[in-house]
């Protein structure tokens, strides 16, 4: 007896509730002891630890004034007219509540600085730099609410600038992952519902995978504080869908061959045992591959990415041990009774000889060359889809919901110069003070470079206002030519950060670690799917039809992003993790048909061999792509652009993968190139030879 019928076997047997209690007291054990996510109000860390960027921020932290970073305040009527003498001394003691408010009682409020149009006065408020998260939250809402009180009606008072957008930006994640566990409780729930038509059974996958979902966050917490990683708010969101979805499909895979078995077999016992005998291998295999394609971001230079990859990894992890050993048991408990009111009795029916698939299967494989150029076209033309959008979001524009930070951003913006509220930072040797400045003045586009201060290493600080949008192409070209400029300077070791470099040096890493991880990820996948079909013809095809289902998402999702929605552009995140995750797990549904496609070839051919896998497989297919393009859809509920565009683009193409890859392309591709498919294992050589294909024939 191999492992898998042992493993099997223990599953199903009357003493399988073991597996259960030991499930239950291993997660209360591990929830008791590593306790819940601390970082999760946190908004993620995206600037690469070696970026120029990032050692200006190291560098910084030197200066006397390194404990606090400024928010900033500006005050406009709100009748828009210029501001009077009265307005300023209500703003200057706004400004003065706002300070006492923050904390930092050993800084004395600075003067304001009016417009050049008379319309809008701006300062400073320092902020402990030390604070995150919730924290960060409070403080910000306080100073807010103390420059608030008493200032007249027809002035309106915003704080934006760093601390704000940080503080914003856990705000709006505060309870958004409680209500994206809810939401997508539900939406599963729904659609497990509609889908087995019991007002028991789904009660079973959504039990074992949601405890499994409660675990994950666990043992996430767990390897973040092992690792050094972040488990932030986007993070935490993405790892949930994930294992929700994740789980879910295999669920309905698991509890999919076990109907079938039970039309085939009196005992449930047994019927549930072949079914985890058959069904587990390719949930395994499934499970691996995306695994595998997640441990591949930890290559990544983003933190944010690496973070991602080895946190939802784990999650999936935790999801596969909670199917496979948990949802067996519960099934072998229950007995055949669990699918009332529509009881599978032993009766042979064989699902791969009827049904709506096995029309459709028919169909395609009648003129595979037509459905193949006609399915190929369709997908060529929403992957154009990304030539029409542009790619990377400024700060300003990473909100799906309003946030003052925002709001007294665009109204500094119109103004101020452009750089006024966020000016980039230099720092370097301060025996080269006078060259620095003097290169400074020199580079176009820098408005004003005022020095700041000095740090007791010997290191002189600058801050530089540029004349551009932030995150602009002409401010990334403004810092990069402050970069070029500066290095000219001798002995200065002049390095240039803030607001619009960080986001450069983000950009900049973000479409390295493509090139890089991209490449790594098809190596997995293609490795995987070697391993388990030894077939090189139909792995290297399932890998090229995946990627062309992948780019044909991410273009149509891109393009209804921007032009439907109205977004502004593609977040530079979004490529990266919706490539992977369309791969990783289209691979899913690919494995659930191959492999299914390979045990019936032996008796039936390859083309009879793949459309009664179309017929088998079919219906659980369709319903495992819904519910996890439904999941991803519910990131919507997060505040991030980001997040949003991420359900968008990720839904989008599990739904083309379900309803135009697995149900038409693989058949198609499959019935043309014949047993060739198989080579060098030869698994439907001879026995295309031998089986009829007029079953397949007759059919139509």
């Amino acid at each position: 007896m191999g492992i898998w019928d042992r493993y099997a076997a223990a599953v199903t047997s009357r003493r399988s509730w073991v597996f259960l209690l030991v499930l239950v007291g291993l997660s209360a054990a591990l929830m008791g002891g590593i306790g819940g996510n601390d970082n999760a109000g946190r908004a993620p860390d995206s600037l690469p630890d070696a970026a120029e960027s990032a050692r200006v921020r190291d560098a910084a932290a030197q200066f006397p004034d390194a404990g606090s970073a400024a928010a900033i305040v500006v005050v406009t009527r709100t009748d828009g007219g210029a501001l009077g003498e009265s307005d300023r001394a209500a703003a200057t003691a706004a400004l003065a509540r706002a300070v006492a408010a923050s904390g930092e009682t050993q800084r004395q409020p600075g003067a304001l600085v009016a417009s050049g149009d008379g319309q809008a006065l701006l300062g400073q408020v320092p902020i402990p730099a030390r604070l995150n998260g919730s924290a960060l939250t409070e403080r910000v809402d306080t100073v807010r609410q103390a420059a608030d009180e008493g200032l007249p009606t027809e002035l309106r008072l915003q704080i934006t600038g760093g601390p704000a957008f940080g503080a914003d930006i856990a705000d709006s994640f505060s309870g958004a992952n409680t209500m994206l566990l809810a939401v997508t409780a539900i939406v599963v729930a729904a659609l497990l519902i509609l889908t087995y038509r019991s007002p028991v059974l789904w009660l079973a996958p959504l039990l074992v995978i949601g405890w499994a979902d409660r675990l994950a966050t666990t043992v996430g917490t767990g390897v973040a504080r092992a690792t050094g990683l972040s488990f932030d708010g986007s993070t935490a969101g993405i790892t949930s869908v994930l294992v929700f979805g994740a789980g879910t499909n295999y669920a309905l895979l698991l509890v999919s061959r076990y109907r079938d078995e039970l039309h085939k077999e009196h005992d449930h016992r047994i019927a549930l045992r072949r079914a985890v005998r058959r069904a587990g291998p390719a949930i395994l295999a499934s499970n691996l591959t995306v695994v595998a394609a997640l441990l591949v971001l930890v290559l990544a230079s983003v933190p944010s990415t690496r973070s991602l990859g080895a946190l939802a990894a784990s999650g999936l992890l935790v999801a596969l041990v909670f199917v496979l050993l948990g949802l067996p048991a519960v099934l072998a408990m229950f007995g055949r009774n669990i699918f009332w009111p529509f009881i599978p009795r032993h009766d042979d029916r064989d699902p791969a000889e009827q049904g709506v698939w096995h029309a459709i299967a028919v169909r395609v494989v009648q003129r595979p060359a037509l459905v193949i150029a006609t399915a190929t076209a369709l997908l060529a033309v929403c992957a154009a889809g990304l030539f029409t959008v542009d790619v990377g979001l400024s700060q300003t524009e990473q909100f799906r919901v309003s946030a003052e930070s925002v709001d007294g951003f665009d109204t500094l913006a119109a103004h101020f110069p452009s750089g006024t509220s966020d000016p980039a930072l230099v720092i370097a040797q301060a025996s080269a003070t006078p060259r620095i400045q003097e290169a400074l003045a020199a580079i176009p586009g820098v408005v004003r470079a005022t020095a700041t201060g000095t740090a007791p290493d010997g290191l002189a600080r600058w801050s530089v206002v540029i004349d551009a949008p932030p995150a602009s192409d002409r401010a990334f070209e403004i810092i990069e030519s402050m970069r070029t400029g500066l290095a000219t300077v001798s002995g200065a070791d002049a390095i240039v950060g803030g607001s619009d470099a960080e986001e450069l040096d983000i950009t900049t890493a973000a479409s390295r670690d493509r090139l890089l991880i991209i490449p790594l990820i098809l190596a997995v996948v293609c490795f995987v799917l070697l391993a388990l079909l030894r077939a090189v013809p139909a792995a290297l095809l399932l890998v090229a039809v995946t990627v062309l289902s992948a780019v044909a998402a991410l273009g149509l999702g891109s393009w209804l992003s921007v032009h439907l929605f109205g977004f502004p552009g593609i977040d530079t995140n979004v490529p990266l993790f919706a490539f992977l995750f369309l791969v990783a797990l289209g691979v899913d549904y690919t494995i659930f048909l191959v492999t299914r496609a390979k045990e019936e070839t032996p008796g039936h051919g390859t083309t009879g061999g793949i459309v009664r896998a179309v017929s088998s497989t079919g219906a659980v297919i369709t319903s495992a792509g819904i519910v996890l393009a439904a999941v991803f859809c519910v990131l919507g509920v997060l505040p991030l652009i980001t997040l949003t565009q991420l359900g968008i683009v990720v839904g989008l193409g599990i739904l083309l993968d379900t309803f135009v890859v697995r149900t038409v392309i693989i058949p198609a591709l499959f019935t043309l190139i014949g047993p060739r498919i198989w080579w060098p294992s030869g698994t439907g050589r001879d026995q295309d030879a031998a089986a009829p294909a007029e079953p397949v024939a007759s059919s139509a």
